[in-house]
């Protein structure tokens, strides 16, 4: 991490004896043939998409910055300066981020200084503001500082800039547009993905109307609104970044397929499943749902899906039209 002490360093292994040796070396192999991709003229990418996908991810927040650049394509040559104060001047944005920021705490490590957690939260605002100065296109939205203070935390501000711009003309750009249409096209993938793994799952969900709305956040923040722990953050950073721009999606469906017995002894009631479906456990197997996310986009592309999510959502805008309607004669 771009703190003195990383965030998401691995924890303690619980192996013993001959399974922790097993285990420090398959860390070491990993980290070699990392290091073996950076150095390669011209630099192995896909090596690196392998090894962030892989099982542990990138390792450390030093080799992120290093790789995460390479996975964007992005050179890291030329990074911009501090702006300025005049990039809050006058900023139609600004108001709303300040608002969002100060209220990020949650997203600071525990224990961290309150001096240095408030120049973070000042770094974290003249991101935001320098990107969408930059692209007047782009539309702020609520969620988008828990995407870009994972990067403020693991690489700096700087480096985080050109990331984060980046992300956003092209991971995020259906979330930054004036409306939220192809937001929700793209949580009408969800119930495909489901349906096509488990279709006794998908006819609950469909019987208790809970709809895709509990997905939102995570798919608009990349899980790093709903996780508590950095670690598991930047690790599914690592695979998103790595992956097509869909693949929140599919993780999320592996998510919802995961606590299937959960979701199955629910009552059957919108309520109940949004409220289930809303609260993520914290204690997730992450390396096998991200495999399983892997498998399911191989399985069913999303190009597979498309008909299926376009047909999901004009039969939710026609609801949505005769309840309008309703509502106005009434």
């Amino acid at each position: 991490m771009y703190l003195k002490k990383s965030l998401s360093a691995g924890v303690a292994s619980p192996l013993n004896g001959l399974g922790k040796q097993d285990h420090e070396s398959k860390r070491q192999r990993k980290l070699r043939e990392i290091r073996q991709a950076l150095n390669s003229s011209p630099i192995d990418v896909a090596a690196l998409r392998r090894m962030a996908i892989s099982e542990g991810g990138l390792l450390t927040d030093d080799i992120r910055s290093q790789v995460w650049p390479r996975l964007l394509n992005i050179s890291t040559s030329e990074l911009p300066a501090k702006p300025g104060k005049e990039l809050r001047e006058n900023n139609k944005d600004y108001q709303q981020v300040l608002l969002d920021v100060r209220r990020s705490l949650r997203r600071f490590p525990p224990g961290m200084p309150d001096e240095q957690r408030e120049v973070l939260q000042e770094e974290l605002i003249d991101i935001i503001l320098y990107v969408l100065k930059r692209n007047p296109q782009l539309h702020y939205y609520q969620g988008y500082h828990d995407i870009v203070v994972t990067f403020l935390l693991v690489v700096g501000q700087s480096l985080a800039t050109v990331l984060v711009e980046k992300l956003s003309t092209h991971h995020l750009r259906d979330f930054m547009d004036p409306t939220m249409d192809n937001t929700k096209h793209i949580l009408n993938y969800l119930m495909p993905i489901i349906e096509r793994v488990n279709p006794e799952v998908h006819d609950f969900l469909q019987s208790a109307e809970v709809g895709t709305i509990f997905a939102l956040s995570w798919l608009i923040t990349w899980f790093g609104h709903v996780l508590s722990d950095f670690r598991h953050v930047v690790r599914l950073y690592d695979f998103f970044l790595a992956c097509h721009p869909l693949m929140p999606i599919y993780f999320a469906a592996v998510i919802v397929l995961y606590r299937e017995h959960e979701v199955l002894d629910c009552e059957c009631d919108m309520a109940d499943v949004h409220h289930l479906l809303s609260q993520i456990p914290q204690d997730l197997p992450y390396e096998t749902l991200i495999s399983r996310a892997g498998d399911l986009f191989v399985q069913f592309p999303p190009s597979e899906l498309a008909r299926e999510a376009a047909q999901q959502y004009n039969q939710r805008w026609v609801k949505w039209k005769l309840w309008n309607d309703l509502c106005i004669k009434l």
